[in-house]
């Protein structure tokens, strides 16, 4: 697996593709609010994009996806638990904080630990509530890399004050479904820079 990082939109938000050095199929992780960088960085390194992974579902994360889909046919996974938030554009503050109301219908609705694959690559979901209700993580445990959205950052972990995050279940889920991986998973949050869980074991403030 090859990773790529475009940082999209006001918020800086990491947009990942995961490509499979074989056959060049492409996941896009989190694909924030511009489709056309994307598409035109498929194009020109000839990139077959497959699917999308949402971590969850604030604008700043999925105001691409309705282009991606209708362009390349897509298919779309997320979180059972986040199904309601990303129908809605109140609580995905896609409304508030765009002025669009943006909303997304998932192809692929996963449950928590259940593994996958796509684009010949495995991967297992990890339901990790408290940034939204329905938020989670992708691990692939060949490349022993984690793709964390908004619940794990370097030194950090999630906003809980918007609608639906409540902080005592963030840190309950970082410390339960994160922390137990092995130390030298590579952590590529939803923003900022990458981190490890054995740094974040060390060095994050809130899993004193």
């Amino acid at each position: 697996m090859k990773i790529e990082t475009l940082v999209l939109g006001d918020v800086r938000t990491n947009c990942y593709l995961l490509i499979n050095e074989e056959t060049l199929e492409t996941i896009v992780v989190d694909p924030a609010d511009r489709a056309d960088v994307i598409a035109r960085k498929a194009v020109d390194e000839g990139l077959n994009l497959k699917a999308v992974f949402l971590t969850h579902g604030h604008g700043d994360h999925i105001l691409a996806v309705s282009d991606l889909k209708r362009d390349f046919g897509l298919k779309v996974y997320a979180s059972e638990a986040e199904k309601e938030l990303l129908s809605d554009p109140e609580q995905n503050l896609s409304r508030a904080l765009f002025g669009m109301a943006v909303t997304v219908k998932p192809d692929v609705l996963l449950k928590d630990g259940q593994e996958f694959e796509e684009a010949g690559m495995k991967f297992r979901m990890l339901l990790t509530p408290g940034h939204t209700p329905g938020g989670c993580c992708y691990y692939q445990p060949e490349e022993k890399v984690l793709f964390s959205g908004d619940t794990l950052f370097s030194g950090s972990i999630g906003r809980t004050d918007f609608p639906g995050g409540n902080l005592s279940t963030l840190v309950r889920s970082v410390k339960e479904k994160l922390l137990v991986l092995p130390e030298d998973v590579k952590v590529y949050p939803g923003h900022e820079e990458m981190t490890s869980i054995g740094q974040e074991k060390k060095y994050n403030p809130y899993m004193g």
